[in-house]
């Protein structure tokens, strides 16, 4: 068998392997990755058409932008600021590139790191779940929306879970982004 066929059927392992999990994810009532790149690429594009005016939809928690145990949030990394929160209102206007997890991971400035590439990418830290009242390893992934007469405001959501990767995570995205990618 040569290179190239292994490693494509290593990749196919891998991504049945996070869909399988995905999968079992959904059946429980949590967040899917899949459900979380839908709902942060569907509120970056309501916020470019809302504009500013959105971002009020973003902070409800009663909102389509809450559901199962996750939830989309909203951030600014030019002028350091929380822009939208549904679970937590009081990190809103706050500074968060100082905020870290239980780690020490400055998880905001991974975030805004992530939102940079072309169609986004995934974080792991540590974060407490809505509902668990105990800290859980959450995966967000983040992408950037561009607002008229803005540099761009970052939308995330998350996943809670510990055995999903990062790599396997961008991967499956920018298979989501550009279906081409998918290969037999």
């Amino acid at each position: 068998m040569n290179t190239i066929r292994k490693v494509s059927m290593l990749a196919l392992a891998a991504l049945t392997a996070t869909l399988t999990h995905t999968v079992a994810l959904a059946d429980d009532g949590a967040a899917t990755p899949e459900e979380v790149i839908t709902k942060v690429w569907g509120a970056a594009k309501f916020l470019q058409t809302k504009g500013v005016s959105g971002i009020a939809a973003l902070n409800n928690a009663d909102g389509p932008w809450v559901w199962k145990d996750s939830y989309v949030f909203a951030f600014d990394c030019r002028l350091d600021r929380m822009v939208a929160h549904p679970m937590r209102p009081d990190l809103v206007g706050r500074p968060i590139l100082q905020i870290t997890d239980n780690n020490g991971k400055y998880l905001f400035k991974a975030l805004c790191e992530a939102a940079e590439n072309k169609h986004g990418g995934w974080v792991d830290y540590m974060w407490t779940k809505p509902g668990a009242g105990k800290v859980s390893r959450k995966i967000s992934y983040a992408a950037t929306a561009d607002l008229a007469f803005s540099t761009g405001i970052q939308i995330a959501a998350g996943v809670y879970d510990d055995a999903l990767t990062v790599e396997a995570l961008d991967k499956m995205t920018a298979k989501m982004a550009d279906p081409g990618n998918y290969t037999p």
